[in-house]
This record gives structure tokens, sequence and C-alpha cells, in this order.
């Protein structure tokens, strides 16, 4: 049985994706109930906790998930096609030349995290600064680990091994909620910290057998000047730097919030961790399962399946990912209030959460798309082009961040309109807000630049997109009429189980609606996503 489970293969790409969207939901899920009792035993406090994550997710996102990924599948599948073993020489010295990399930084980066962080929270008192001080320097063993595992998951994924691919996620964030329950009641806020490292381990131990069955062979090789090597680093360098510019815009953003109100970190960082759940489940699922089918078609100059295959991926999260954030938007508060209206976790701070997830909602739908467009141009080695878009997209943000949460000073008319809109009365500073509506522009602006570039290079069928986007929007129409149908009928409550019960009828009668009316519009979505597809077991 756990032979066959490391073995399994999938076959399609509705498959892959569905298997990473199952494990995105159950890693989402326990990521929540982690989120729930950070709310729940630390409160505002939690900001500690949220910003000693920006320097070492910093290093993790710069050399690992932003370059290593993207660049060893492209390389993998040119090695492995013309000798086996030089592919898995090249995945041996990328995992030795990484390591020690990875090691050197963090430790240079470990002498300097009072000075960095400074420039990270410069709104903490003494206190939280040093406790956040403590909290980076252990939290930088996450890249190392995690860089490793990367590593390995981008072997499975060329594999299609996505099964224990997807087991990852899950175990990491049991490592979390581990941490919580059985090491912050003798350490605090450290101890969720130890969590953390605990589930890095488990992400790369579970993957390690499983490329082993694919064919892995680990060699004591380390060459620096390795041409395989040198492409790695010559596709991550533009890459790296556009990943840069996208921490280096959370690392603003952190800056700012510590300026606000107290607890605005944590509002801020609640509601973008519940609009990156669909985004995750969804968009980033598909990305991922598309990848391989996209890089093997262009590196064989297969372009009329590329198109096939990267236009089908679209309208597939556009069909999912609009009522997705049609949901969102219209349950705002009875997901916020069910998830985190617990404990420390003030009625204040989660009626701000609420009207940031409700302005979150307007741009999921761009940012879901986004990690498929970008592997579009990873597929045929353009680290480039969606590189100089998302520093673009970080000078337009950080602009409208600092614009938009001086704008909406309790002073501003605008202001009384949010409140109005979002139910934010009796609240005096609301100037939080004003972070998710500059992020949720500055993913529509990005999107549309991306589509449009891309489109330069492959010439998607936009008549065939927009037709199916009309049919989805019109469906999503009566879908949010249908979830405030439902919801009208039920009085005001604060009850945890009045508004479980608001979200689950609510929601219910809302995707029946929207699958009746793309039933009756005829989606050809409907056939891409729904049919039972096989696994096959062997490697």
């Amino acid at each position: 049985m756990i032979s066959r489970l490391f073995n399994s293969q999938t076959k399609s790409i509705t498959l892959s994706a569905g298997i990473l969207a199952v494990s995105t939901v159950i890693s989402g899920i326990l990521s929540l109930i982690g989120d729930w009792l950070l709310a729940k035993n630390f409160g505002a406090s939690a900001d500690i906790y949220f910003a000693s994550f920006r320097i070492p997710d910093f290093v993790y996102n710069i050399l690992i998930t932003g370059g290593v990924v993207v660049a060893f599948l492209p390389l993998f599948s040119e090695y492995f096609l013309k000798e086996k073993e030089k592919a898995w020489d090249f995945c041996s010295n990328l995992l030795n030349v990484f390591l020690f990399s990875l090691i050197l930084l963090s430790l240079i980066l470990l002498i300097f995290t009072p000075y960095l962080l400074k420039l990270v929270t410069p709104g903490f008192e003494k206190e939280q600064f040093e406790k956040t001080v403590l909290l980076t320097r252990i939290l930088f063993l996450s890249p190392i680990l995690l860089g490793l595992s990367n590593i390995f998951s981008g072997i499975l994924q060329y594999f299609n091994r996505f099964l224990v691919y997807s087991l990852s996620p899950i175990l990491y964030n049991l490592g979390i909620i581990f941490g919580i329950l059985i090491f912050s009641p003798h350490f605090g806020i450290l101890g969720v910290v130890f969590g953390v490292i605990l589930g890095c381990l488990l992400h790369l131990l579970i993957q390690i057998p499983a490329a082993k069955n694919c064919g892995f062979k680990y060699s004591k090789i380390f060459n620096f000047k390795n041409f395989g090597i040198k492409r790695v680093f010559l596709l991550i360098l533009p890459r790296a730097l556009g990943i840069s510019a996208q921490q280096l815009n959370l690392i603003i953003i952190t800056a700012i919030a510590s300026t606000l109100a107290s607890g605005s970190i944590s509002v801020f960082n609640f509601a973008n961790n519940i609009q990156n759940f669909p985004i995750g489940i969804i968009g980033i699922s598909f990305a991922i399962a598309t990848f391989p089918v996209l890089s093997r078609a262009w590196a064989k100059n297969q372009k009329d399946e590329f198109i096939k295959n990267l236009s089908s991926t679209f309208r597939q999260i556009v069909f999912l990912i609009i009522p997705a954030s049609i949901l969102i938007f219209s349950l705002k508060n009875q997901i916020v209030m069910i998830l985190l209206r617990h404990g420390q976790f003030s009625l204040e701070l989660a009626r701000l959460t609420a009207a940031s997830l409700g302005i979150f909602a307007f741009g999921i739908f761009a940012w879901a798309l986004t990690p498929l467009i970008f592997r579009a141009f990873f597929s045929f080695q353009d680290t480039k082009t969606p590189t100089l878009i998302a520093i673009l997209s970080l000078i337009f943000n950080v602009f409208f961040s600092f614009y938009f949460t001086q704008l909406l000073n309790p002073t501003n008319r605008l202001t009384s309109l949010f409140k109005k809109f979002f139910s934010l009365g009796g609240i005096e500073n609301i100037q939080i807000i004003g972070l998710p509506l500059a992020f949720s522009l500055t993913a529509i602006f990005q999107f549309l630049i991306l589509i449009s570039f891309l489109q330069k290079r492959v010439h998607l069928n936009f008549r065939e997109i927009l037709i199916s986007f009309f049919k989805i929007i019109l469906a999503s129409f009566f879908m949010f009429f249908s979830i405030n149908i439902v919801l009208n009928s039920f009085f005001a409550s604060q009850t945890f189980f009045d508004n479980f019960l608001q979200l689950i009828i609510s929601g219910f009668f809302g995707i029946l609606t929207y699958f009746i009316f793309a039933l009756f519009l005829k989606s050809p979505e409907l056939k891409e996503i729904l049919p039972l597809q096989k696994i096959s077991f062997f490697c």
C-alpha cells in the first residue's frame, strides 16, 4: 500500500490539479485552524510571529520558490531526454550547491537580523522587537529545509507524482498546529516557531522516498562551474529579482501596517491568508499541474498543443475562481467570525478583517491566473518579462499602499463611505483596509500587463475565452443574488452556530445556483472539470 502510494502517477492535468486542490483544501483548512489557534491564544501579539517570517521567507522565495523550481523542470527535461544519469547528477549537484549557498546566506543574515528587522518593524516596541529577532533567527532553518524539499518537489512534478508531493504542505501545517498545541503552552510564541521547523522537516522527509522510487540517486558532486548549474543561475537571476520585488513589497506592507492601529499586521495577514485559500486550491493547483505539460510541449516545439492546454487551463481556473470570489465577498463576515472571533481576537479586529477580505475578493481572480501565466513564460525559459512586470507592479502597489492608508484617515469623506459599505461604524481607525485595496488593484494591473505580453507570444483563442467568461459572469450574477436572498432570511447574530448555519446554507444555495446556470448556459468547462479520471500506479 505504501509502495503504491509512493509510486502513484497521474495522467491528466485535471486529475493532477484535482489532487493538488484536495491537498490544498486540507492544507488550507489546517492553516486556517492554525490561524484560529493563533488568534485565540495570542490575539494581536501574533504580530510578532507574522513579522518574524518576513526575512526568512524573503530568502526562501527568492532562491527556491522564485528561481530553482521554475528553472529546474525545463533543464531537467533536457538532461533526462538525452541521458538519465546526467539528469540525476545534475539534481545532486543542484542539491549540494544550494544547501551550501543557503547555509552560508542564512549565517550572514543571522548576524544582521536586528538591523534588517528595524526596517521591517519600525513601529514595534523594544520587547516586541527583541522577541521578533529571536524568532527570525530560528526561522532561518526553514529556507534551508524547504529549499532542499522543493528540489525533490521538482523531480516529483516532472514524473507526475503529485500524490506524494501534495502531502508535504499538509505535514508542514500539522507541524505548526503541533507547535501551537504542544510547544506553545511551555514556550509561548517561541513554541509555535518550533512547530514551523518541525513542519519544514516533515515537508522534506516525505518526498525523498518518492524521488528515489523515480530513479533519483544521490552523488557527492559539488561543482559551481557545471553548465547546468550556470544555466540555473542565469534563469534564477531575473526571476529572483521579480520575487525580491514581491517580498520587498510584503516587507514594506508590514512596515506600513506596524505604524497603524494595534493588530493591523494580524488583520492584514489573516485576511490575506483566507484569500490565498481559493488561490491555492484553484490557481496554483492548476498552474503546477500544467507546468510539466507546457514545458514538454514547448521543448518538443508543439506550439498548438501548448496553446490548447494553456487556454483550457485558463478557462477552467476562471470557471472556478469567479464563483469562489463571489462566495468570499458575500460571506466574508460569516467566514471571519467563524475562524477568528475567539479568545483574544476582538470584535473590532474581526470586523476590520472581514472588510479587508471583502476588498481582497475583487482581485482574487487576477491572483489566481497569474501563476499560470508566469509558468507559460517559464516554459519557454523567459524569466525576464514577468520579472520586469513584477517590479513595475511593486512600484504601483507601494505607491497606492501609502496613498490609500493615508487617504482613509478618520476625517476623510471616503472613509465614511467605506465604513458604511463594509459596516464599520463605531471603528475610528480603518486605515488598514487601504492595504488590501492597493493589493487588489495591483493584482488586476499586473494580470492585464502579463496577458497582453503573453498574447504576443502564443496568440491565445480570446474569442473562446471571452464566450466562456460571459457565461461565467452571468451564472455568478445569479449566484450572488441567491446567496444574499438566503442571507437576508436570517436574523443578525454573532454566535458561532448561527454564523456557521448562514455560511453553509447560503453557500450551498449559491453554489447550486451557479452550477445550474452554468449547465443551462452549456459552459464547456463543466465537461472538462467534472469527468472522473484514473490513476495508474507505476514508475
